[in-house]
């Protein structure tokens, strides 16, 4: 046993659970228990002295397995730590090790299960160090000291979830993660226990036991050793909002799935079991508020390194693989696409067919549509034919019916009376197949899916433009306009290209493929009705406000054609948007550049400015640059830009300030700038063609050195009226070159916001001699910041002075005592132009 068991499961972990103390006792019961056993003791001195890796190996060395057995575990029983013994003797039933074997062999047929992008073929199942380490650090205590038991991965569907969970398995069964946390790791499927009425935790568990002898008890005497695994959570369509009274804690009870797994993940039921859930991000956002203390990742799919490997791998001549990758590489759309295993295989299938076609890629693929039109098309298209036989033309028109019955009726896992009645008789299901149009449902028999749900969405636009809505037999399925105002107002959040499809497929190249391939002149009425769609946002506050602009933009720029998306951005005046990636950056730029009537922006940037952009300019601030090149003309426009990480070609942006001569408003609240940041900020605003009037740079966490560039361009500029600096560390000296440049004539200022910049009332002299020397400061904020009563006097006093032209000063009277308090409102009757807010 000291063979198998020790070295199996590891006596060295085991001493190494013994806390200091305890380890100690351990060593000093070594000295007479092996004698009250009837075995001779390790010589004292190697004992003494010997680490708890020592310690292991003298005990394996000395004793035959049962010795070491007994010795051991007596010893753990004598300084109280039976949970050892406990945990031995379940190690030793082998109950764990007959459910891991199970769980290698479930799962290595999961990975091996025939599968579209057969991703198998090119990636290994074991997880590598790196991956390892990764999931170790997941329920591995923080910095805090706290644990996390409850982790969510979030990523979109098809994006490799479920691939890296059989990968989890696999490790855990294999013996390589989590040995040392989890007794135990169950892994339940959302698409099969939607499936189940009433069910209960053991039920689960006893489904995916290897045998009938099922130890319950012993798995749940440790609920703290327990890692339940829930996957494709969102298939439940469930916010786990039951009531608390509704909730069970037994683990035997039966109750219907959703109470259930609302017992487990809100902690009612196995408090403290660990958790963790992968669902696509389309699950209601008051989810996690009810997950107790969730850590939330991303998962973020194919990196770069292993878009390329995968590129390679499909090509197999290397040549051939780096010009499609470098293709792919400079099209943001595409190769955001290919961060999801299933499109990087459409992708690649698609550029291969072209290459060896030789077609010009530009122009048959260049945005994501065009792909998935020539994708589509070459399926159906037999090998050496130029066009489709007329049974082709007629599965994929009923492959389109389906998808928009599936689109319209949230179903994405279709029956086969489900293809009949759209137009799909039984011989076409091998045909469609074997062409990896749709593939079986692994969870239910003779059930079938699209290879994506892109793929779905990209066929589901199609059919508008072969058959009218009227002509559906499902009359769930909406007309045109319903369709377009559902996508914009993001109403169901898994529409992710529908829209765009629409647009794209209006542009002339895609009509013409069309055309082509069903061999006749399809209608051009979706266009005009698109048209009158925009223009109804166009002309309603009300609609604009409901609508999505980035998705409109994403619509547009899929469409490609100038003179509509000039038309269509002519129509507004105010836009508010988000963007979080290049992509989005880039589909804004193609838009915004035409908005000739707009007259504010409010913008809010993420994940953008990186240092790996640095040498591409389509993905820097020269995007940026490119949206302002042709002055907006009478109107002046505001810009919010938050949240923006800058990097080595931050130069691109502030370059805007200069050639934008209408922006008037720039907002950069909680934007980290760096001194090089604050330098190129201060030269634009030097410019005489930089016209900002309203500059808010609260919480940027302006450092020593960006003061004095900040006060020299106060000197310079005659346009800005407006500067808010607040929740920035100002200290003293830092002051004084402010103070220096507002007493200067030539600083226009009008007002100063400096709420919570840590000023106390050493300060208050600057600020006295600055208020009385200003021809131009009206407003200054110093709310937030710790000014006593002589601070508050010497302002007083300077707010006395006839020279001085203060009309609002911002102070938190609640802040000061009593007499502070009189102070300030004796200076506000006193005077009737001043007044005293509160920041």
């Amino acid at each position: 046993m000291a063979s198998s068991f020790f070295s199996d499961f590891g006596l060295l972990w085991y001493l190494g659970e013994l806390k200091k103390d305890e380890f100690r006792k351990f060593k000093d019961f070594l000295k007479q228990e092996p004698l009250q056993l009837g075995l001779k003791p390790i010589p004292w001195a190697e004992v003494r002295k010997a680490t708890r890796e020592g310690l292991a190996n003298l005990l394996v060395k000395h004793y035959e397995e049962q010795e070491a057995w007994n010795v051991t575990f007596s010893i753990f029983h004598k300084i109280h730590r039976k949970d050892l013994c406990e945990k031995a003797k379940k190690e030793i039933t082998g109950h764990t090790k007959t459910y891991q074997a199970h769980i290698q062999e479930k799962f290595n047929n999961m990975w091996f299960r025939e599968s579209v992008t057969r991703i198998h073929d090119y990636f290994d199942q074991k997880t590598t160090q790196k991956e390892r380490e990764s999931l170790e650090r997941l329920f591995a205590p923080k910095e805090t000291g706290k644990q996390p038991r409850t982790v969510v991965f979030k990523g979109i569907q098809g994006i490799g979830k479920t691939t890296f969970l059989i990968k989890l398995m696999l490790a855990w069964a294999e013996g390589s993660l989590y040995q040392e946390r989890f007794f135990y790791v169950f892994y339940f499927c959302c698409r099969e226990m939607k499936q189940l009425t009433q069910t209960s935790l053991a039920a689960l568990i006893s489904r995916d036991w290897p045998n009938s002898h099922v130890p319950l008890t012993e798995i749940m005497s440790q609920p703290e050793r327990l890692l339940f695994v829930i996957d494709s959570f969102e298939e439940l369509k469930h916010n786990l909002d039951e009531p608390e009274s509704d909730l069970c804690s037994d683990w035997m009870e039966q109750r219907p799935v959703r109470v259930l797994l609302s017992s487990l993940l809100r902690k009612k039921m196995l408090p403290e079991c660990s958790l963790l859930i992968a669902a696509a991000p389309v699950y209601p956002g008051e989810i996690e508020d009810r997950l107790v203390c969730p850590e939330i990742k991303t998962f973020l799919g194919f990196s770069e390194s292993e878009r390329k490997q995968y590129f390679c791998c499909i090509f197999q001549d290397r040549n051939r693989a780096m010009e499609a990758f470098s293709f792919v590489r400079e099209n943001e759309q595409l190769f955001c696409m290919c961060q999801i295993p299933t499109l990087c295989w459409i992708v690649c299938t698609c550029l291969k067919h072209e290459m060896e076609r030789g077609k010009d890629l530009a122009l048959t693929c260049r945005r994501t549509t065009s792909l998935y039109t020539s994708f589509i098309f070459n399926l159906f298209t037999a090998k050496g034919t130029s066009c489709p036989d007329q049974q082709s033309q007629s599965q994929l028109k009923g492959l389109c019916s389906l998808a928009a019955e599936g689109m319209w009726t949230d179903t994405f896992v279709f029956s086969e009376e489900d293809l009949r009645r759209n137009g799909l008789v039984d011989s076409d299901i091998p045909t469609l197949l074997d062409m990896k149009a749709l593939q079986k449902y692994r969870e239910c028999e003779n059930s079938y899916l699209f290879i994506h749900v892109c793929v779905q969405e990209f066929c589901a636009a199609m059919f508008y433009f072969l058959k009218s809505h009227i002509d559906h037999p499902n009359p769930a399925v909406g007309c045109t306009e319903t369709l377009l105002f559902t996508y914009l107002k993001k109403v169901k959040v898994h529409w992710i290209y529908l829209g765009c499809f629409m647009f794209g497929l209006l542009n002339e190249k895609e009509q013409q493929k069309l055309d082509a391939f069903f061999g006749f002149h399809l209608s051009q009425e979706i266009q005009q009705k698109f048209r009158q769609c925009v223009q109804r946002i166009g002309e309603s506050e009300h609609l604009q406000g409901e609508v999505d602009f980035l998705a409109l933009c994403y619509c547009l720029f899929e469409m490609q054609n100038e003179a509509f998306v000039k038309w269509a951005m002519a129509l507004f005046q105010d836009v508010t948007f988000s963007i979080v990636d290049n992509a989005d950056l880039v589909t804004s730029a193609y838009c915004l550049k035409h908005c000739s009537r707009l007259r504010k922006l409010w913008l809010s940037i993420q994940n953008v400015f990186k240092e790996e952009n640095a040498n591409n300019p389509t993905r820097s601030g020269s995007v940026l640059r490119f949206c302002w090149m042709k002055p907006i003309q009478t109107f002046h426009y505001f810009f919010r830009i938050n949240n923006v990480s800058f990097s080595a070609e931050s130069w691109f942006f502030f370059e805007v300030l200069t050639l934008s001569p209408d922006l008037k408003y720039l907002n950069l609240n909680g934007t980290a700038l760096s001194r090089k940041d604050v330098k190129l900020l201060c030269n634009a605003l030097s410019n005489p063609k930089c016209n900002v009037e309203e500059l808010l740079l609260g919480y940027c966490y302006l450092s020593g050195h960006c003061w004095k560039s900040l006060s020299d361009a106060l000197l310079c500029n005659k346009s800005l009226v407006h500067l808010d600096l607040s929740a920035n560390v100002l200290k003293s000296e830092e002051l004084k070159l402010l103070c220096e440049a507002l007493k200067q004539p030539s600083c226009q200022l009008q007002s100063l916001w400096l709420g919570a910049c840590k000023l106390t009332s050493a300060c208050c002299k600057d600020f006295s001699s600055a208020l009385t020397s200003s021809k131009t400061l009206r407003r200054l904020n110093l709310s937030g910041n710790a000014l006593d009563h002589g601070g508050v006097v010497v302002l007083c006093e300077a707010l006395r002075r006839p020279e001085c032209p203060m009309q609002v000063l911002g102070l938190k009277k609640d802040e000061f005592d009593e007499e502070t308090q009189r102070l300030l409102m004796a200076e506000e009757e006193r005077n009737p132009h001043l007044t005293i807010f509160s920041g």
